[in-house]
């Protein structure tokens, strides 16, 4: 999806015969997916209206969508992300951002080498995760989106500075940062 979509949730499991469908929150205020409309998939051709929404559970709701009346069009749903033009969230503050800004930011280290750049923002539910390509060859790295591994981050700039865990060993081989 590109950068002037933002993604908010994910359709999960058919919940029920009539066409109800589980669904993912990712705003920050959970049911306020339900005022984005029309939600878009990745690839924006497929369109989704939200007619209501029920609590299930911590940002996951039981949700009617416009179109889809039973259980085998709602599983036909099953792990569509869903998203919204950038315009149709609110501006972000200062010091915030939506995580698909960090995609494409080059990484670097403290001393100033360049480390690699985010490819993707993750989150297997156990927080987010970045995935950086590294900049000593094809090879890619996650690393878990927190403030002690991530420190700085300048969208002005482009990048954004990693300490990376101990675990992780820098090579001598990282290029110094090219401006």
């Amino acid at each position: 999806m590109a950068k002037d979509h933002v993604l908010v949730g994910c359709f999960g499991a058919p919940h029920g015969i009539c066409g109800e469908i589980k669904l993912k929150s990712f705003t920050g205020i959970p049911h306020a997916i339900a005022t984005y409309s029309p939600l878009v998939d990745t690839c924006g051709t497929r369109q989704f209206s939200v007619i209501r929404l029920r609590p299930f559970k911590a940002n996951v709701f039981i949700a009617t969508i416009a179109g889809v009346t039973d259980r085998a069009k709602a599983k036909e749903l099953t792990n569509t992300t869903l998203y919204v033009p950038r315009e149709a969230l609110p501006r972000t503050g200062e010091e915030e951002f939506y995580l698909n800004d960090l995609i494409g930011l080059v990484v670097i280290t403290e001393t100033d080498k360049v480390f690699g750049h985010v490819v993707d923002v993750l989150n297997f539910g156990g927080g987010d995760i970045l995935e950086i390509a590294l900049a000593t060859g094809d090879e890619t790295t996650l690393l878990p989106f927190k403030k002690e591994v991530f420190p700085h981050i300048d969208l002005g700039a482009g990048c954004l500075t990693v300490v990376p865990p101990i675990d992780i060993e820098i090579e001598a081989a990282i290029p110094d940062r090219q401006d």
